[in-house]
């Protein structure tokens, strides 16, 4: 009698400063594991992006008391997109896995209805958020400001109200460390990128359980800028068509002048002119410059090469750390 072989399940979750809500997150992974036990061998591990308060410590305490509690903890603040990265590089053991944050707006009980989908055959099930109770009026606005401007300018389509709460294979994950290395990682776009079956899990965004959000306007900005600027040159082409465009218009003010001073000899020299031709030709080359020094810079990133992230402290690894750097790199 052959026994069946349950499948492998690592749930990676991003901290920073969340000591507020933690254990509560944690509490609830574990309901839901208890309730999927028979078919999944599921681990929880945490990526602490370099906390300030006392999140870390918390995690050491109940990571005593759970061998299947694995942490990892950076040596510098990386970024969201960079603990997830460190997360799937961590969980090569595993068949399935879901990211999603720790502040428990990602609901952990959708999780059984993610695998569900995966074992419809999806590699990808992503999901995006219906409704958010948590959100104002002016952070819904520059949500959905976000991701218009993200399709846009963006050659791959980004789902709106998408989420980094979702599930990936085995094989996409595999992806993701063998292939995709770049330094401004936006996952949302990497994942459609990637391909393979996808389908979307719609779910309401639960009221934060303690602590505020992490995610200002600028770093809403930083994201957008490295969605742009990873799938898209359009920003390019549109900036050799606004050139093309003032400088039409540039030589039709030109023109303009000409025939008036030879029409009304009596106006004096258009110093105004000159004015408003300057303001508005340096204004559009500033324009331009600014982004050629956007793509520049993600250049500049690139070669620099350095690591994505560095392991600072493993709890309950069994592999001794932290890991040499390219081993991490290159799998």
């Amino acid at each position: 009698m052959t026994m069946y072989k349950k499948k492998r399940l690592t749930v990676i979750a991003p901290v920073f400063n969340e000591e507020d809500v933690i254990e509560k997150f944690y509490i609830e992974v574990k309901k839901v594991f208890a309730k999927i036990a028979a078919s999944y061998s599921a681990q929880l591990l945490f990526v602490v992006d370099r906390c300030s308060d006392g999140t870390t410590t918390i995690l050491r305490r109940l990571a005593a008391t759970d061998p299947e509690l694995h942490v990892l903890t950076l040596s510098s603040r990386f970024g969201h997109q960079m603990s997830l990265l460190a997360g799937i590089d961590h969980a090569q053991d595993a068949d399935i896995l879901i990211m999603m944050d720790s502040d428990l707006q990602h609901p952990p009980e959708l999780i059984p209805q993610l695998l569900r989908q995966h074992e419809l055959g999806n590699d990808v099930v992503y999901t995006v958020r219906a409704d958010n109770v948590d959100a104002g009026i002016v952070r819904k606005a520059a949500g959905n400001l976000f991701y218009r401007v993200l399709n846009y300018f963006t050659e791959v389509p980004v789902n709106a109200n998408a989420a980094d709460f979702r599930l990936i294979s085995k094989r996409v994950a595999h992806v993701m460390r063998a292939g995709v290395r770049e330094r401004n990682m936006f996952l949302r776009g990497l994942f459609t990128w990637i391909g393979f079956n996808q389908v979307a899990v719609e779910y309401v965004a639960s009221k934060r359980a303690g602590g505020a959000s992490k995610y200002s306007l600028s770093r809403m900005i930083a994201l957008a800028t490295a969605g742009i600027l990873s799938f898209s040159t359009r920003p390019l082409k549109l900036s050799i068509f606004l050139g093309l465009g003032f400088a039409s218009i540039g030589f039709l003010i030109g023109l303009a002048t000409l025939v008036e001073y030879f029409v009304n000899r009596s106006i004096p020299n258009g110093w105004t002119t000159i004015v408003m031709l300057l303001l508005l030709f340096s204004g559009v080359q500033l324009i331009v410059l600014g982004i050629l020094g956007a793509y520049i810079g993600g250049i500049y990133e690139e070669v620099k090469a350095r690591p994505h992230y560095i392991i600072d402290e493993a709890i309950n690894f069994t592999v001794k750390q932290p890991l040499d750097l390219n081993e991490r790199v290159e799998t």
